[in-house]
């Protein structure tokens, strides 16, 4: 269930859009596609065709779920826009496409990406902390892949630049799976 009062009827899922150099990345952004159109849910994401972005799309899409792309103009015409959504949204900016995402989704999963993974996840744990939401952010820590980041967090905590209850806001959860009960409240 979401902090808010709703039951979450979407998800925001932040990723790569590569496949990165572990197979178990990609085969969780497909597990993670099929979990939730599995629990009726739908997907809001960046868009886009290419790795981690692509594969959780088309494995929700097989599931039946609706998936919606979120694309800034500029990253349109370069063959990247997955053509098989429910819908697809184009933006002007990069900072539109996060403020879409935002009002779209209920709760936001983030797999394995690189600095426009972290950039969005990072906007949006500050938003919770901020308290211009109140929706579940979930790392979701493929082979250990975001180990460092919670590190860095602890670090930041113990050196009093991020308070512990903020610190609290970044959710944890070791598999696609349980992200997604993690959500419904399974």
């Amino acid at each position: 269930m979401t902090s808010s009062s709703k039951p979450a009827r979407r998800v925001a899922v932040y990723c790569g859009s590569a496949d990165g150099t572990n197979p178990a990345f990609r085969a969780d952004a497909v597990a993670l596609g099929e979990a939730i159109a599995a629990a009726g849910l739908g997907l809001v994401y960046g868009g886009a065709i290419a790795g981690l972005m692509g594969a959780v799309a088309d494995a929700a899409l097989a599931g039946g779920a609706e998936v919606i792309g979120v694309l800034p103009d500029v990253l349109s015409g370069k063959e990247i826009a997955h053509s098989r959504l429910t819908r697809l949204e184009l933006v002007q900016t990069m900072h539109q496409r996060k403020a879409r995402m935002m009002e779209l989704a209920d709760a936001f999963l983030i797999l394995p990406g690189g600095y426009g993974t972290l950039e969005e996840l990072l906007e949006t744990v500050t938003w919770a902390q901020l308290r211009l939401h109140t929706k579940p952010c979930i790392l979701i820590n493929t082979a250990g892949y975001w180990d460092g980041l919670l590190a860095l967090l602890d670090k930041a905590v113990e050196a009093g630049f991020l308070k512990a209850k903020n610190r609290a806001l970044m959710l944890v959860a070791g598999s696609a799976k349980e992200a997604v009960e993690m959500v419904v409240g399974g």
